[in-house]
């Protein structure tokens, strides 16, 4: 589902400034999350495989927020979308990761009722 990500901090895009950029994670082919990995890969200096989980890899993230932008807005490249900073960046991060982990298939918790793994209290009453 496409949306829009507002920029704090407006980048220039093929000379115009740019504040507003659609994305979409569900664009994110095989094929995109590749080029994403391999840009990632480029950016740590050809090193940066940690052998850690993808959900766990920011940079990972960064990247395929960046194709996502990239799905939705074919004229952009990574190198425009590289000159993203402060906050909006953390917000990059943000889309790369729902690649990985939707809120919206994460069962809703009921307050009313301790969580099971909570411990129960060793204190007596």
């Amino acid at each position: 589902m496409k949306e829009t990500l507002k920029l704090k901090n407006p980048i220039e895009i093929n000379g115009k400034p740019v504040q507003d950029l659609t994305y979409d994670v569900d664009a994110i082919t095989a094929a995109r999350f590749a080029e994403a990995s391999a840009k990632k890969m480029k950016a740590a200096g050809g090193g940066g495989v940690t052998g850690g989980a993808a959900e766990l890899d920011f940079t990972l993230h960064m990247y395929l927020g960046f194709a996502a932008i990239i799905a939705c807005n074919p004229e952009y490249d990574y190198m425009d979308l590289e000159r993203i900073s402060g906050k909006d960046l953390n917000a990059v991060m943000q889309i790369g990761r729902d690649f990985f982990i939707d809120a919206d298939d994460q069962p809703e918790s009921d307050s009313e009722e301790p969580s099971e793994t909570t411990p129960e209290s060793t204190t007596q009453a």
